[in-house]
């Protein structure tokens, strides 16, 4: 019988990303389903990882470097 629900660890592991990361996404409300029981996080075992949200454009890099000629 498969589990419900994975732990910040399995998580991390299926998603190829740190625990620590897991942790930081599912208090920023991005894992939709993860709960918070005590001190751990519980994650749906079919829940998603989510969309990396990182500027990749460059454009906040460019418009900040103008800025800073600017003044």
């Amino acid at each position: 019988m498969q589990s419900k629900h994975i732990s910040t660890s399995q998580a991390a592991v299926k998603w190829k990303i740190s625990a620590r990361r897991v942790a930081v996404l599912c208090e920023t409300g991005r894992v939709d389903g993860a709960e918070k029981t005590g001190n751990t996080w519980i994650i749906p075992s079919n829940a998603k990882k989510p969309a990396d949200a990182r500027v990749k454009s460059g454009k906040y890099i460019k418009r900040k470097a103008e800025e800073e000629q600017d003044g």
